[in-house]
């Protein structure tokens, strides 16, 4: 419990006076944002910093931050240490300077800065991984609060007749808040889950604080670091299935998104970093539920779906359970929805498809939605799919991180400012996905000795890039900017 708390500790107070200071080296100003200077009614469309920041909360908070942690907490305590500290030295400073990168530049997706910033060469590599991300997101936020609806609130089989009924309302839902305006249906829907959202982790936390403390301690042996029960690294492993609680490339997409409903630059720190802040306090909850329940009895090879309704029964009864339960089923569909939506946008600046006029939208929609339901069939019907699925969304996540931290570090330095704010994050998650991929059943399956070697020839490759890309940029960038 008292490293629980001092992770707590760590999150909060470092969230606030780290926060600070990244603010401080971008340096907001009073310069019309894209939703004054570009209104549009569709996707530049001004909101208020409330209604934005809960709108990113949750566009940001899939199952990734709970499942994760989840999963997460079998490697040990080390996890409260690593999710809040990860957290505020990389994860929210990924995400407010990608949110205000793109402030700076009419709203852009990440793509498009990509090209800006890195050249052509490097975003006709980066689309074609950030698409992949997108519909792999997508699909498995139909797949995954699909399954708890008909599990845990229906009490039905999940491989009978009904699932795909709820994946078709799901996936319906998602062609609509694709397609209307943003503040028709995401600003008006989304303060109502993001109550939802935060209530039921309060209420775990709550539960944790009042009978949790007996048996919050190691699941298995060791000190902070255990030895996982199937035997997976530390690194590169843990940082790739606690994607979204530490730092997770799909927030740069949904970061561009509300860049174009932002007021004033200033409110940037309150609706990108803090709401990264709150997703690492929601992260920190559930991996010390799941820690709880693990040494209450739960096999520690139950599935951490599974687990969602174990430990949202155990601190709320059946009644709150219920509650939480629709919380997590939340978190999933609302970023499933501005996926489809970053998608659309991205692929329409790529082709440079206006997408003011409905029939464009809803052509792209179309197109898109397409090979969705086409992975979607396949995770379900193949025994390993959705296994297949998931390992793929979660390295692809932290190989779009490690391009957006090449992109911010490239624009720190080429402005004079302190880019190793960004640079020492992105040198050791190009390590992470380099390493993970070499070793991975996914990837080439090498020792992992081997896996290690490759994965710090791939940072030292990182570093030498970043700094070639900046110095050979920077004239023609700066140009442009004046």
């Amino acid at each position: 419990m008292a490293l629980f708390i001092l992770g707590l500790v760590i999150l909060i107070v470092g969230g606030f006076f780290y926060g600070k200071f990244v603010e401080k080296i971008f340096g907001p100003d009073d310069r019309d944002t894209p939703a004054v200077r570009l209104a549009d009614g569709v996707d530049y469309v001004e909101m208020s910093k409330g209604r934005n920041a809960l709108i990113e909360l949750l566009n940001i908070a899939g199952t990734g931050p709970i499942l994760g942690p989840i999963q997460g907490i079998l490697f040990g305590p080390i996890a409260f240490l690593t999710i809040p500290i990860g957290c505020v030295l990389a994860g929210a400073v990924h995400d407010y300077f990608v949110g205000m990168i793109s402030m700076r530049n009419n709203g852009w997706q990440v793509p498009r800065l990509i090209t800006k910033y890195m050249g052509s060469k490097a975003n006709k590599i980066y689309i074609v991984i950030i698409c992949i991300l997108m519909l792999l997101t997508g699909v498995v936020f139909i797949y995954t609060p699909g399954d708890l609806i008909v599990n845990d609130l229906l009490g039905m089989d999940v491989n009978g007749t009904a699932i795909w009924i709820a994946y078709a309302g799901i996936l319906l839902y998602y062609i609509v808040a694709t397609l209307f305006p943003i503040d028709k249906i995401i600003g008006r829907i989304y303060p109502i889950f993001g109550a939802v959202l935060v209530l039921s982790a309060v209420f775990i936390f709550i539960g944790i604080l009042l009978n949790g403390a007996p048996d919050m301690h190691n699941i298995t042996e060791g000190a902070l670091l255990s030895k996982h029960p199937t035997g997976q690294m530390f690194i590169p492993v843990f940082f790739i299935t606690v994607a979204c609680g530490i730092m997770s490339g799909f927030h740069g997409s949904q970061a561009t998104l509300i860049s174009r409903t932002v007021k004033s630059e200033h409110e940037g720190r309150g609706i990108f970093y803090n709401s990264m802040i709150i997703e690492g306090f929601i992260a920190m909850v559930w991996a010390a539920g799941a820690m709880i329940v693990f040494n209450r009895g739960a096999a520690i090879d139950t599935n951490a779906t599974l687990m969602v309704g174990n430990i949202s029964r155990e601190f709320m009864g059946t009644v709150g359970g219920l509650f939480a339960i629709a919380g997590v089923i939340v978190l999933p569909i609302t970023s499933g929805d501005t996926a489809f939506r970053s998608l659309r946008l991205m692929v329409a600046e790529q082709i440079n498809m206006d997408q003011s006029t409905p029939k464009n939208r809803v052509l792209l929609s179309l197109v898109l939605f397409i090979p969705a339901v086409l992975i979607l069939f396949f995770a379900k019907s193949n025994g390993e799919g959705f296994q297949i699925l998931w390992r793929y969304f979660g390295f692809t996540n932290q190989l779009v991180a490690v391009f957006a931290l090449a992109l911010i570090s490239i624009y720190l330095k080429m402005h004079n400012k302190p880019y190793w704010l960004t640079l020492i994050p992105g040198l050791f998650y190009a390590f992470v996905v380099v390493s993970y991929i070499a070793s991975a059943d996914i990837g080439l399956r090498l020792p992992m000795t081997v896996a290690y070697i490759i994965g710090a020839v791939g940072a030292v490759l990182y570093f030498f890039i970043v700094n070639k890309i900046a110095g050979g940029r920077k004239e023609e960038v700066m140009k442009h900017e004046q």
